[in-house]
């Protein structure tokens, strides 16, 4: 098996007297979906935030192709190569789609770019949003203005933004919520296409999704990990049964 390009050890955040991640040590690899799922409360979103700079932890390791980034900030985080989603879609809504993926492009510029030269004009730009665009299945949308998108175009729209900064690791936050089965089902389609280049930490809560894309299936509960390992070892273990799911065996329907 090859190197996880990225591993925690005995990653934690601490509000005050509150624990809300504790002690979590997980790898995520190329070419997999690592899924973490848990109550809300659990410490999922939290843990994405550690991962990409929005939360400094307060002790471990979070080590992303052989460095140490704990505590770095989420802008120079996402230069190196990690690109998030958020539970509430976070786009330029009276931008174009190509304008919104052409902004996330031109973040990656190693310098400002000219004010006397107009902002379509950078080809390497255009062509970084364009494959984003085609990537994430919106390049029959490139002209049209974000608002005016579906709710599933507008989680499109802020994936085809994170692939535009090309990152090799995705942490997506909820990319489901809110849709019904047809933009649910896109949406899976779309993440299993990535999972070849990238490496993968989905937050979701619908199941059929989760066991649609996880090789890699992690239960958070109270800021702790439960239970790690294959989809199928984690669904048959009593422990997640009862803390998850209340001894429900839901996890099989």
């Amino acid at each position: 098996m090859s190197e996880p390009i990225l591993r925690t050890k005995a990653l934690t955040k601490r509000f005050g007297g509150l624990v809300a991640v504790s002690d979590v040590s997980l790898d995520l690899f190329v070419g997999e979906v690592h899924v973490v799922i848990g109550p809300n409360g659990a410490g999922k979103s939290t843990l994405t935030n550690l991962l990409s700079g929005d939360l400094p932890p307060t002790s471990g390791e979070v080590i992303f192709e052989g460095r140490d980034i704990a505590g770095c900030t989420s802008d120079h985080i996402s230069r190196l190569g990690i690109g998030r989603s958020y539970q509430k879609t976070n786009i330029f809504l009276p931008f174009t789609v190509f304008e919104n993926c052409r902004l996330a492009a031109q973040s990656r510029t190693p310098h400002a770019l000219s004010v006397f030269q107009q902002a379509g004009g950078y080809a390497e730009i255009n062509r970084l949003a364009e494959e984003a665009m085609a990537a994430a299945g919106l390049t029959h949308r490139a002209g049209r203005i974000a608002a005016t998108l579906s709710h599933g175009e507008q989680r499109q729209l802020e994936i085809a933004m994170c692939l535009a900064t090309q990152p090799r690791l995705l942490l997506l936050d909820e990319p489901l919520a809110g849709m019904g089965p047809h933009e649910s089902q896109r949406m899976v389609e779309l993440i299993k296409g990535l999972t070849a280049d990238h490496a993968i930490m989905l937050i979701e809560h619908d199941m059929d999704a989760v066991f649609a894309l996880a090789h890699r299936l992690t239960v958070m509960v109270n800021g702790e990990v439960l239970e790690s390992g294959t989809p199928e070892a984690v669904r048959s273990s009593p422990a997640v049964q009862l803390a998850y799911l209340g001894g429900e065996e839901l996890l099989y329907d």
